[in-house]
């Protein structure tokens, strides 16, 4: 099996940047906080295996950035690009070499190796793998990227309860689809308290 390649999609968790719907819950100082905390946990977790790492940042101005050391020099990092969401994880998914291939963001603070490794295993035996997130969306999505693989990323409800529905749709209807554990997600206020009370 190919080595895996993981795209990480993040921001540098600055105020009006990152976590802009929990700032409007908790305030633009806390929200920066909580942007940091799980931005590190992240990059911890996805340099932490032995797959290919590639940061997909925005803006482009934070290409060069190491945030102290979170986003280190021997990072591989490539531009989000314009667009919406779906437009971003397209030129992902055209850039990345054919193999495993793992998109995640920065908003799952128990994301891990291991459940990295999990959603590697899993495409040994399925054509694409979600791990869903309590919200309706996912923390991590994954697929066998081969030679005419169809992007499933468009016209996607996207920051809703139906976007990991939207994206398996858009899959082909014989695709063997894994599951991971379903993690929280910290979009807004409730699902920071939520994490916090659950710890």
């Amino acid at each position: 099996m190919k080595k895996a390649t993981l795209l990480i999609y993040a921001k540098p968790p600055r105020m009006g940047l990152a976590k802009t719907r929990l700032a409007k819950g908790l305030g633009p100082t806390e929200a920066r906080r909580i942007a940091h905390f799980t931005l590190s946990r992240t990059m911890r977790s996805a340099l932490a295996g032995p797959w290919n790492p590639i940061l997909y940042t925005a803006p482009d101005r934070a290409l060069g950035e190491s945030l102290g050391g979170i986003w280190p020099a021997h990072l591989s990092r490539r531009s989000q690009g314009k667009g919406g969401l779906t437009e971003r994880l397209e030129r992902g998914l055209a850039e990345a070499p054919p193999g495993p291939l793992l998109f995640i963001g920065s908003d799952a603070p128990d994301i891990s190796p291991a459940l990295i490794r999990a959603a590697i295993r899993s495409l040994q035996r399925h054509d694409a793998v979600f791990g869903p997130a309590r919200d309706g969306g996912f923390w991590l999505f994954g697929l066998n990227k081969r030679s005419g693989t169809r992007s499933p990323f468009g016209h996607v409800r996207w920051s809703g309860p139906h976007a990991m529905l939207d994206v398996r749709n858009n899959l082909p209807a014989n695709a063997l689809v894994g599951t991971l554990p379903i993690l929280a997600d910290i979009d807004e206020a409730k699902d920071w308290h939520d994490w916090i009370a659950k710890r």
